[in-house]
């Protein structure tokens, strides 16, 4: 290359001191950090064996970067077939079918891997992969049973499936029952209290301070004895329901009385007065002419039961 920088055993060492100038904050990190390194010494070792005595900084770095894309891409396809079969960890088959799909002639590498000018490169430092943390831990983990076999994927965590109820007995005891109740009825009064000042009138104790202690302002009425004439809502419809049961029992009375047939001489004569339907038309009070203040109704006789 042209503008020679380092040597390859040089580039390795200033690789390794610009990734590691840093200093890793997670396990994860010094994990993929030492992988790192592995591949750049991987990369100098080939670059000598083709006959290369120096190499930028820069060009190293991409041919790391390419051959680890390419040994991911080749994990990723080999766990994919790996799936398919339904297994869960590949098998030599795998890589192969792998190399072969990504155009790789698979018979050229035991050559390979006996040439003579290769280089042996140092085991890299063992390093074992982060265990990421369990959130949850619940019961003992579960094995598989003797039916199953080995190479399908494990149980879940057994907080996953195990029944863990949050909730708490009801309180049934007397006195804590009405103490909760009052208490609940009293937060609710205050609350009520609080929204009428806020929205309503309001008057003071104190003259200086207009917020200190607000009460809800009386608003005086002309004639104070009339709310408790007057009936209420459901007095109302208590009386109209009344009304109307007994309107439709006169009715009743009434259409019974026309329909009656009787052996009476004066019976033809009272038949040509009724209308060809035979039943005498009752007149029923209509919405419009109920009178809506109680003082002014007609006065009705209360019904009278009599006891069979």
């Amino acid at each position: 290359m042209a503008d020679p920088a380092v040597s390859s055993g040089g580039s390795l060492n200033a690789g390794g001191r610009g990734s590691g100038g840093k200093a890793a904050s997670s396990p994860a990190e010094n994990y993929h950090l030492a992988r790192r390194r592995t591949l750049q010494v991987v990369v100098s070792a080939l670059l000598t064996e083709c006959g290369f005595e120096s190499a930028e900084k820069a060009a190293v770095e991409t041919l790391t970067e390419m051959m680890q894309s390419y040994i991911t891409e080749i994990g990723r396809c080999a766990k994919a077939y790996c799936e398919h079969t339904a297994r869960s960890v590949p098998t030599l088959s795998d890589a192969v079918v792998t190399l072969i799909e990504m155009g790789f002639n698979a018979d050229t590498l035991p050559v390979y891997a006996k040439r003579s000018q290769r280089m042996v490169i140092t085991a890299p430092p063992v390093t074992n992969h982060p265990v990421a943390p369990k959130a949850l831990s619940a019961g003992q983990k579960r094995t598989h049973p003797a039916h199953i076999p080995g190479h399908f994927p494990e149980f879940p965590d057994p907080h996953t499936y195990i029944k863990t109820p949050t909730f708490r007995e009801p309180v049934s005891d007397y006195q804590v029952v009405r103490e909760k109740a009052a208490s609940q009825r009293r937060d609710v009064e205050r609350a009520l209290t609080r929204f009428m000042a806020k929205t309503g009138e309001t008057q003071s104790l104190f003259k200086d301070d207009v917020t200190a202690f607000p009460l809800i302002a009386a608003r005086p009425c002309t004639i104070p004895y009339l709310s408790a004439l007057l009936p209420s809502e459901l007095e109302l419809q208590t009386l109209e329901e009344t009304d109307s049961s007994e309107q439709d029992d006169q009715t009743d009375s009434e259409n019974t009385a026309g329909n009656g047939i009787t052996d009476d001489p004066g019976a033809d004569k009272e038949n040509s007065i009724l209308p060809p339907s035979g039943v005498v038309p009752s007149v029923k009070v209509s919405e419009d002419n109920v009178i809506d203040n109680p003082y002014l109704r007609p006065v009705k006789k209360p019904k009278v039961r009599r006891k069979k």
